[in-house]
């Protein structure tokens, strides 16, 4: 494809923070708030419209969703109980792309929203890789697109443990 098929920055969509995704990053483990803040920023400044979905989840709100497709209706939205998820130390988020001005979720892996001939989807995933992020749409057995997660090489288990012995900071986000 020829670069006149590109639009340049300037003339593409321009996109806003998105006040739900900037309150999801403020609510990560303080070792990764800046960096997806500036991740975020970063894929704004390219004209990708993402949203944050989730990322800090209580031990309550694991065990609900955990739930879901086994003993309450629906499909089965996760593998992991309380403690066995990276949500719940703030250490992984979820995303979508936005459509309609930013009032609609978009799943659609791709969409290419900003007109730079690259699925937008593809697009956040390589920027959080960039940065040391682990994918779970690359992950072999449960495929889960929305989700990156940050571990800093520490397992579930082991920040289980840091958990219940009370190795937390005086907002309980697990010191590591």
């Amino acid at each position: 494809m020829e670069q006149s098929a590109y639009l340049p920055i300037e003339d593409k969509p321009e996109i806003l923070e998105d006040k739900y995704s900037l309150e999801r990053i403020a609510k990560l483990h303080p070792k990764l708030r800046h960096e997806v803040d500036q991740i975020y920023r970063e894929l704004i400044r390219q004209r990708i419209p993402v949203r944050i979905t989730d990322t800090l989840r209580t031990f309550e709100e694991q065990e609900r969703l955990y739930a879901i497709g086994r003993t309450k209706p629906g499909k089965i939205v996760t593998k992991a109980k309380a403690g066995q998820s990276y949500h719940n130390y703030g250490l992984a988020l979820d995303f979508c792309l936005l459509t309609n001005n930013g009032r609609e979720a978009l799943w659609n892996r791709a969409a290419d929203l900003n007109l730079n001939q690259q699925a937008d989807w593809n697009e956040v995933v390589s920027l959080f890789k960039h940065y040391g992020w682990e994918w779970g749409g690359d992950w072999a057995s449960f495929k889960d697109y929305p989700h990156l997660q940050k571990t800093f090489g520490y397992s579930t288990s082991y920040l289980l443990e840091l958990h219940n012995t009370g190795k937390t900071d005086s907002d309980g986000y697990v010191i590591i």
